[in-house]
């Protein structure tokens, strides 16, 4: 069997006015590994075990890359686009215990507070419905992330129920697009 290799290949999923938001290749392992262990990940979303490069380098051809051809979506790289410096993350997620597949995003520290959660998130749902027809999104957070709380109202979200998921022993806000 042929074995399949993502170095130095991505695809452009869309484009804001200041950032490019891409797909994920194991070049991103260093991105990876510094954002899987920032404060912020760790307390909203929970330590992945992510410790070296090699880690991370698995953790994205195991969680990320089959997705693309799988789902046809999944989690993207928010690059600026002037200089290429990787800003965040994100992207879109099927879990098995949600109908419709969720909006997620995180930021390395230095880039909080800019924007760029925002504008990237808000492109990932216009391509998600304009391109992938998918209605509606959700999103899911911690009821203590008051900052991801905001971020999906803004971007047209509201909280429609309280959800533990099956790996989870916390309980979660669900938001969705789905106006009722």
């Amino acid at each position: 069997m042929q074995q399949v290799h993502y170095r130095s290949f991505y695809m452009i999923v869309t484009e804001t006015r200041r950032l490019q938001i891409r797909h994920y290749t194991l070049e991103d392992a260093p991105f990876v590994l510094e954002l899987l262990n920032s404060p912020e990940w760790v307390s909203n979303i929970g330590d992945r075990g992510i410790k070296t490069l090699s880690d991370a380098e698995d953790y994205i051809a195991e969680k990320y890359l089959p997705q693309y051809s799988e789902r046809g979506y999944g989690a993207y790289i928010s690059e600026i686009k002037e200089s290429g410096e990787i800003v965040g993350t994100c992207g879109l997620y099927k879990r098995p215990d949600l109908d419709h597949p969720d909006i997620g995003f995180a930021l390395l520290p230095k880039y909080s507070k800019k924007g760029y959660a925002f504008e990237a998130a808000q492109a990932v749902m216009e391509y998600a419905r304009s391109f992938l027809k998918i209605d509606p999104i959700y999103g899911i957070t911690l009821p203590t992330n008051r900052n991801s709380i905001r971020l999906l109202e803004k971007l047209g979200l509201r909280q429609v129920d309280r959800i533990r998921l099956e790996d989870d022993t916390e309980e979660l806000l669900l938001f969705s697009t789905a106006q009722n």
